[in-house]
């Protein structure tokens, strides 16, 4: 079975498997197949990589930034205070430059000791096959942090076929408004 079929049939499996209507563990976005537990977000898009020039594959990191940023607030609502643990973000973006994609994305957290420690907002900026333009998303994100406050940045993240991402998180400000400075 190849690495795709293999793929689609655990990804169909935990669709079925692990959810059930009152079960607040997942997050799903069904089109998307992103899944999110109380330790993790992940998931694959499965398809072209343009659509009339728009890189709708790489799109795919903006829907797990929203779905890792929903999480981190879920979390923290339930005092199981966490942030996103870089070192272990994992992407693959097979088939890349054939015009079909299958782009994986798995989303660690860790748990940190205190309501101010936690991230409870989540971005990115990227590149399909160029450079990220990080400067230009810090600017845009400096009016969403609280005062004093900076932007928790990854090292840059690539896959062997040169998708390239810089992961963000820091306090929103509303919910981490009890931490402000």
């Amino acid at each position: 079975m190849n690495f795709k079929l293999s793929l689609l049939f655990w990804l169909s499996l935990l669709t079925i498997s692990c959810q059930s209507p009152g079960d607040n563990n997942y997050l799903s976005d069904r089109n998307e197949g992103i899944f999110c537990t109380n330790t993790s977000c992940q998931g694959s898009y499965l398809g072209p990589e343009f659509i009339n020039g728009s890189d709708v594959a790489h799109q795919f990191s903006n829907k797990m930034s929203a779905a890792v940023g929903d999480k981190l607030k879920e979390l923290y609502d339930k005092e199981q205070y966490s942030k996103v643990d870089f070192s272990a973000i994992t992407m693959s973006t097979e088939g890349m430059g054939s015009g079909e994609v299958t782009y994986y994305l798995k989303i660690p957290f860790l748990r940190v000791n205190s309501k101010c420690e936690a991230y409870t907002s989540f971005d990115h900026v990227g590149g399909w096959n160029h450079a990220p333009e990080l400067q230009k998303r810090k600017k845009q994100l400096a009016p969403a942090l609280m005062t004093g406050d900076e932007l928790d940045i990854s090292d840059l993240k690539r896959t062997k076929e040169n998708l390239q991402e810089y992961w963000i998180q820091w306090r929103n400000k509303e919910k981490s408004k009890p931490c402000s400075k």
